[in-house]
């Protein structure tokens, strides 16, 4: 297993302290397309890095590269990073995380943001990763989401789901949900799209098909939310989501985590690693804290009144 440079150092070196470790680390980050939650997300990791003694141009040399969307370029990015034998890999999102194993089994990976490490392929198990790769999960409680929109919209029997149909983790989401809506008594109706191009068409489909429409955490849908929640306005069908950065961008609600700390636990394995530690003994680390983020006036435009007491609860109240 490549161990970063940092740990082939001798004793002395390493009574130095971690400065002097540190500025040997070289790490490498990058992530499938730009939106809010990614964003929060990285910047959550580049504040753990610094909090352990891993600052850009000091103590530490920092590349930071975005996809934009395009798998073809994210293949691209990780050839070129594992080409420059960087002590660390970060890679958000579980496309991201994926085309990174795929191009080195030496390096060490900490992923972020990736829904289910183990349907995607990137870990053993999540106690005990067993390979190259550890970092942060985004797997969100499905059965919460519902409810919050059974409680919004009692007389809803059908959501509608868009995600991609080319990403494993989104695959999983929707076995999940499909699980969860028959408990519930909802049907599911989907809609996919493989490009953020053609995430308001897969919305405009599920008008007459569906009650409301539920966005996953799926980059690609993520990525578009406008276009849904277009959809939504035009044809007076609720849109809710997992992300509550989508919220801010017009979504009606959404019970999700502050991608802020899903990063950042993500930077503090990192940390560990960059300081000797080994992936494959790195439990992969949940987020258990969650916030209910409403949007009263994108309620209004999609047909819906939002509970007072539902409002009461919200962490933020958007505009």
């Amino acid at each position: 297993m490549h161990m970063p440079r940092l740990a082939a150092f001798t004793v002395a070196a390493l009574l130095c302290g971690t400065a002097a470790l540190a500025q040997q680390a070289t790490v490498k980050l990058s992530y499938i397309v730009d939106h809010p939650a990614i964003d929060a997300a990285r910047e959550g990791v580049i504040a753990a890095l610094k909090e352990g003694g891993f600052t850009d141009g000091d103590t530490m040399a920092l590349e930071v590269q975005s996809a934009q969307g395009a798998m073809t370029t994210q293949v691209q990015i990780n050839e070129k990073f594992v080409g420059e034998s960087p002590d660390l890999i970060v890679a958000i999102s579980t496309p991201t995380a994926q085309t990174a194993m795929a191009a080195t089994k030496d390096i060490p990976i900490v992923f972020a943001a990736v829904t289910d490490p183990l349907a995607a392929g990137l870990v053993d198990s999540y106690e005990k990763p067993g390979r190259n790769l550890t970092g942060s999960s985004d797997m969100t409680p499905i059965d919460q989401h519902l409810a919050l929109i059974t409680r919004i919209l009692p007389e809803v029997k059908r959501i509608g789901v868009i995600y991609n149909g080319g990403e494993a983790n989104s695959i999983a989401q929707v076995e999940v949900i499909h699980a969860e809506a028959e408990k519930a008594g909802l049907d599911v109706v989907e809609a996919t799209a493989t490009q953020s191009s053609g995430v308001g068409d897969a919305a405009a489909s599920l008008v007459g098909k569906a009650d409301a429409i539920y966005v996953p955490t799926d980059s690609t849908v993520v990525s578009a939310i406008e276009s849904v929640v277009k959809v939504g306005e035009d044809a007076d069908l609720p849109v809710f989501a997992a992300d509550t950065s989508s919220v801010e961008r017009g979504a009606i609600a959404a019970l999700g985590f502050d991608y802020f700390d899903i990063g950042h636990a993500a930077g503090m394995k990192a940390v560990e690693i960059l300081k000797g530690a080994d992936p494959a003994t790195l439990p992969v680390v949940f987020i258990d804290k969650l916030d209910l983020y409403v949007n009263p006036t994108s309620a209004r435009k999609m047909g819906v009144t939002l509970p007072d007491d539902l409002m009461a609860e919200a962490a933020k109240v958007g505009e």
